[in-house]
């Protein structure tokens, strides 16, 4: 969610300040829209002489405070929210929301996948790293882990390392990297490092995380499906991604639609034991540039029409 707010903001604007809400209890546990909103439901003390012109916010907690900044300065103050707020939408400016979540509404602006911070002079910046492994040839497993729409149980996790110990032998060529993220249990980590340790380059978890080395250095990626947000940060780059489908614990629509979505706009194949690694290309994804632009235009028209 950070990630998400920062990647609009940053195109927004170079005078940014972050706040992280934390609520009383009942508003802490309760959807928005069940009770009023106040100043003292905040925990955190929160300087409003530093009235900013736009709220960006992402989450339900973050839905409070957006709504009591527009109780307070009304049209003083744009609000976007990005993701389903789950209340009325028209309590906001503009909603940011993706194709898979289908929301509609005059004030709702859809993006392909998540949007994010991540920027060509982000990525750049991280052309070398303390690795050992090569960065020619880099072919990237990002991994992620259980939520609450799948599963990685063990059999997955051996399918998953069969299937790179398959890839590597018939391109022996390749270097091997895998990057877990914070979902991805120390257990999956070291039993991954002992049965992939002598082709493959596993980070462990604790030293500076080569995410962003990979991004920059990949030629492809192979992604499992539960992270629509990873997925849509490696298409930033415009490189060919393979998803790894892990099994549902309950099957999700809005899931499902973002995965025919990227495959069906050629970004993602999915990651079966024969695969080719025939490079192909797709339009490079930058949602939180396009986005951005959009919500310019309608400020300014806004303005004009209030004039």
């Amino acid at each position: 969610m950070i990630s998400q707010v920062n990647g609009l903001a940053q195109q927004l604007s170079n005078r940014i300040f972050n706040i992280k809400t934390d609520l009383i209890f009942p508003w802490s546990i309760l959807q928005p829209g069940f009770l009023p909103v106040y100043r003292w439901i905040f925990k955190n003390k929160i300087d409003f002489h530093n009235k900013p012109h736009i709220i960006i916010s992402c989450g339900r907690k973050s839905v409070y405070f957006s709504l009591y900044l527009k109780k307070i300065f009304m049209k003083k103050i744009i609000t976007i929210h990005i993701q389903n707020p789950k209340i009325n939408i028209n309590k906001f400016d503009f909603i940011i929301s993706p194709n898979h979540d289908n929301i509609k509404g005059n004030n709702v602006i859809k993006s392909i996948g998540a949007i994010h911070q991540f920027t060509n002079k982000m990525i750049e910046s991280k052309k070398n790293s303390y690795l050992s492994v090569p960065k020619n040839n880099l072919i990237s497993f990002i991994i992620g882990g259980n939520n609450r729409h799948y599963k990685f149980t063990k059999e997955t996790l051996l399918d998953l390392i069969n299937k790179i110990k398959h890839l590597k032998k018939k391109y022996s060529k390749f270097n091997f990297l895998v990057i877990g993220s914070r979902r991805t249990g120390l257990d999956i980590i070291r039993f991954m490092k002992e049965k992939l340790d002598k082709i493959a380059y596993v980070w462990n978890g604790v030293d500076e995380n080569p995410y962003i080395f990979a991004l920059n250095n990949s030629i492809f990626f192979v992604v499992t499906s539960d992270s629509t947000s990873m997925i849509s940060e490696c298409a930033f780059t415009g490189k060919p991604i393979f998803v790894f489908h892990l099994p549902f614990k309950r099957v999700s629509k809005r899931i499902e639609n973002f995965h025919h979505e990227f495959e069906n706009l050629k970004i993602t194949k999915k990651f079966y034991d024969h695969i080719d690694l025939k490079p192909w290309q797709y339009e490079t994804l930058d949602e939180a540039k396009r986005i951005s632009g959009i919500v310019k235009e309608r400020i300014i028209k806004g303005f004009n029409e209030y004039r």
